[in-house]
């Protein structure tokens, strides 16, 4: 038998979650094909087989977590064929076996909220991609068949997904307030136990397999909060022992009297406290009805949102708005266009934005810097590499466009386009999101103007390019229409001052106005 460990799937990706399974115990695999699709913190990747024979065993369900290095599926090689397709058990959680479902994980974990197979649902999107809306209508249109789903049973799923508050008061009863029907312990108890635990060090992260988070939550202990020596990957891991042992000293820690209660909550209401003063925000509990619909807060939104924080706590912004006349731009891509269409590359504005910021770049390579606070050094790079950033499903991706400056700009715009539409797929490597520059996004696409923008540290600038139109302009003392673009640059005030950006912008603004200048680079 071949156990097929959870490969690395990029540099300092530590864990994944099984989005849904392309094989069923029982079927025949031949090498390379997918065996399953896995989201990590970075983006959804398919895992191919390294070897050919037949399925044995899924040693993971649709929405676990699994770590790199943990057996994922157990394959017998060599095996003839699959066996009975009858006998096969199909994966749980409505996984896609036969044919790739196109969605992303937003919309996977509503048809899992909504308990609709995914699989059976019909996508109304580009190349039949599913939305939100047709899972919202496939499980309207179950409902309709077979009812709403009951309130008590969607609290038990939520207990046994989240461990949360729900899994207190679903365990409230009238036997007394020592022990319940079931014979754990009563709801008080088991919540002080939950939040002692938390008061010890709490990691952000923590890495164990499937089988021990579960028995984590069926014992009502914090996996982040077990002590632990042991690692992977640089990263803390527990085991199963580790979590038994903390349970163990929980349930002979004696009995929880009010004091104890008193001096729990008071230690919560303390650290909330300081937490709200160091953030500047004040941590408060989301109220929600039943008409209201939670999703979990992880992956790549869960990875941007962190990131952006990063960046807003740590780097002081400043942002320099101006705006430019750019009938030179609008001439050379309506110039170009034509020809380029010619040869199967659809020319935007964004490949000759591009090239005008890499020569503003060199002009002024301040903006091309990285901070290594670490080293307590700044690092000027080299390379023009910069970031796109793009807009999709499961939310903001900048991938990178490397070697600006080298590029001829036709295959300048076939990377660029090739990317953006990879990354809205979700079908991006996790190396072509990192290692840029300098970031541009272009929020002009949807109307706007201006913004301040959030530097993607470590990089110490970021460009928002504004909606291409036209604008009074003054020009030899009368006031005339020209295509123009607004620009916010956002700095980060630690290595760039603001004459600086000023500078740069000045640089740019120039480019803009006649890209045929980039001809004398």
């Amino acid at each position: 038998m071949f156990e097929f460990e959870l490969p690395d799937l990029g540099e300092g990706v530590a864990e994944g979650e099984v989005l849904a399974w392309h094989v069923a115990v029982g079927e025949a695999v031949h090498e390379d094909q997918t065996l399953a699709e896995v989201e990590t913190d970075k983006a959804a990747v398919d895992v191919p087989s390294p070897v050919a024979g037949v399925v044995r065993e899924l040693h993971a369900e649709v929405g676990d977590i699994v770590a790199t290095g943990e057996v994922l599926v157990t394959i017998e090689e060599g095996a003839d064929g699959p066996e009975s397709t009858e006998s096969a058990a199909p994966p749980e959680n409505g996984a896609a076996v036969d044919d790739r479902v196109f969605a992303p994980p937003s919309v996977r974990r509503l048809a899992r909220e909504r308990g609709v197979d995914i699989a059976t649902v019909e996508g109304t999107g580009p190349s039949g991609r599913i939305t939100e809306a047709d899972v919202a209508a496939a499980a309207s249109e179950r409902e309709d068949d077979e009812g709403p789903t009951p309130v008590v049973s969607k609290v038990d799923d939520d207990e046994r997904e989240d461990d949360g508050p729900t899994s207190v008061i679903s365990k409230v009863s009238d036997d007394g307030p020592d022990t319940e029907s079931d014979g754990t312990e009563p709801a008080v108890k088991s919540a002080v136990r939950k939040v002692a635990s938390t008061m010890t060090e709490r990691r952000d992260r923590t890495l164990a397999t499937p089988a021990t988070r579960r028995l984590a939550r069926e014992l009502g202990v914090d996996i982040d909060a077990v002590p632990t020596d042991e690692t992977r990957d640089g990263e803390p891991y527990v085991d199963a022992a580790a979590v038994r042992a903390v349970a163990e000293r929980e349930s002979d820690a004696g009995e929880i009297t009010d004091e104890d209660v008193r001096e729990v909550a008071e230690r919560v209401v303390s650290e909330l406290r300081e937490a709200a003063t160091e953030t500047g925000v004040e941590a408060t509990p989301v109220e929600a009805t039943d008409a209201d619909r939670r999703e979990p807060y992880r992956g790549v939104r869960r990875t941007i949102g962190e990131q952006m924080a990063r960046s807003r706590r740590e780097v002081p912004h400043a942002t320099h708005h101006d705006k430019v006349a750019v009938p030179g731009l609008v001439e050379a891509r309506e110039r170009l266009q034509p020809l380029a269409e010619e040869r199967g590359v659809h020319l935007t504005y964004t490949p000759l934005v591009l090239q005008c910021v890499a020569a503003a770049l060199d002009d002024h390579p301040i903006l091309a810097t990285q901070l290594d606070t670490e080293r307590e050094e700044i690092v000027y790079r080299s390379d023009r590499d910069i970031g796109v950033a793009t807009a999709t499903d499961h939310g903001l991706v900048v991938p990178v466009v490397e070697d600006v400056d080298e590029t001829g700009l036709l295959e300048l715009a076939a990377d660029v386009n090739q990317l953006v539409e990879r990354a809205r797929n979700r079908d991006i490597a996790r190396e072509e999101l990192q290692g840029g520059v300098f970031t541009v996004t272009n929020f002009g696409a949807i109307g706007g103007e201006y913004a301040d923008p959030i530097i993607n540290v470590p990089e110490t600038a970021i460009l928002g390019v504004g909606a291409l139109r036209e604008r009074p302009v003054a020009e030899d003392g009368e006031v005339v229409a020209k295509p123009t673009l607004t620009l916010s640059l956002a700095i980060d005030h630690r290595v760039v001052d603001g004459a600086d950006a000023a500078r740069f912008v000045d640089t740019l603004k120039s480019y803009l106005a006649d890209p045929t200048r980039l001809l004398l680079e």
